[in-house]
């Protein structure tokens, strides 16, 4: 199947009433990703030099698969260093020593900036109230989430959504 059959199929279920048509694109859009991928299929996959290579890219990985944030009834589930290094099996301590080596940041700056960059997003192209943002993205308060957005990127995420 090529591009031009799914995106044509990918309109006609769209004019469709099927309840579940956008679990349906999501899957089209995977298609179209795996699709691409085989148009130029990699040499090989990545060897690793070392562990701590290893171990930055597994919490790299990790990191981006709980984005995009689609429901807002499941909650981010890894939002701590700790959290992402007892899910790899690796001492915290670890886990940033080998992210400050590979990316000169740390394990909680790389945590914080993905999650701004979600909420900001989520601000910008969904209806969500802010509220129901603050519980996805895994702040058990919205004062909390609010806080940890205006240190971000010095507004408020009220200000911000009318911008």
């Amino acid at each position: 199947m090529r591009f031009t059959d799914i995106f044509e199929t990918m309109i006609a279920k769209e004019a469709t009433d099927y309840v579940y048509k956008d679990d349906l694109m999501r899957t089209y859009i995977q298609l179209i990703i795996h699709e691409a991928l085989q148009l130029c299929p990699a040499d090989h996959f990545t060897q690793y030099n070392n562990a701590t290579l290893r171990v930055a890219t597994r919490f790299m990985e990790m990191l981006e698969r709980q984005f995009p944030v689609e429901n807002l009834h499941t909650p981010l589930s890894l939002k701590t260093a700790q959290d992402y290094a007892s899910h790899l099996h690796i001492h915290v301590n670890y886990l940033n020593r080998a992210i400050k080596e590979m990316t000169g940041k740390s394990t909680t700056t790389l945590i914080s900036e993905r999650i701004t960059a979600e909420a900001i997003s989520l601000l910008r192209y969904t209806d969500w109230s802010i509220n129901e943002i603050a519980y996805a993205l895994g702040f058990e308060y919205p004062n909390y989430f609010s806080l940890h957005f205006k240190k971000a990127t010095g507004h408020t995420p009220s200000s911000y959504r009318i911008r």
